[in-house]
């Protein structure tokens, strides 16, 4: 090997992406950690598109959070054969006690109060019965180092859910953690995500794409 070749920068792709829709998503039901929704008709065309879009990407590993919308969204980079890891850090926030239900005007109130005091810096805040954006990104440093310290694989698709990805891509991206909303997201989007080892930083070559959705 060459000396050029031997101080060539070491770095990671990570592909990032949100799950599919499901029918709570359609219906503005607020899921959470606390439940395991699955995909409907239209999250499973997205998963099948993105899929169509990517397979040629040489992944070497799969890791997803611990909840089925999110092991459905990559389930045929799963079928063909790239190694797979599932970690409940990776999981959606926990809205406590009011996951799993329609909001009513009384819920919308106080997730509108709840968002801003976290825009406001108060992170440390917890969901009723749940989570505050801080456990969240708490507990999504395990897993984030678990996969820099595996420099071999070079590229990792990672497939998780909408305000826990807020919240990593703030970590990643070395924002202020109350920052988190200006990171859009949707359905099966992508945030292309470039680690440098050398510079131990990430840059974000993509953010929110959903280019693969295009006619769905």
């Amino acid at each position: 090997m060459s000396n050029s070749q031997q101080n060539t920068p070491l770095k990671k792709t990570i592909y990032l992406i949100r799950h599919g829709e499901t029918d709570f998503n359609r219906q503005g039901i607020v899921q959470g950690s606390g439940v395991d929704s699955e995909l409907n008709e239209l999250g499973h065309a997205q998963a099948e598109a993105f899929y169509q879009n990517y397979q040629h990407i040489p992944f070497d590993k799969v890791y997803t959070s611990a909840l089925q919308r999110t092991h459905q969204s990559v389930k045929k980079f799963i079928e063909s054969g790239i190694p797979w890891e599932q970690h409940a850090g990776l999981n959606e926030i926990s809205w406590g006690v009011r996951e799993g239900r329609v909001p009513n005007d009384q819920d919308n109130e106080y997730y509108k109060v709840l968002i801003d005091s976290w825009v406001s810096g108060g992170v440390d805040m917890q969901a009723e019965g749940g989570e505050s954006p801080l456990q969240v990104i708490e507990r999504q440093k395990p897993v984030i180092e678990t996969i820099l310290s595996r420099p071999h694989e070079e590229t990792v698709l990672v497939a998780m859910h909408g305000r826990a990805m807020r919240i990593i891509l703030t970590m990643l991206l070395d924002k202020p953690l109350q920052e988190m909303d200006t990171f859009e997201h949707a359905n099966l989007c992508l945030y292309k995500l470039i680690y440098d080892y050398e510079t131990q930083s990430f840059f974000a070559e993509l953010e929110c794409d959903t280019s693969h959705l295009f006619g769905l």
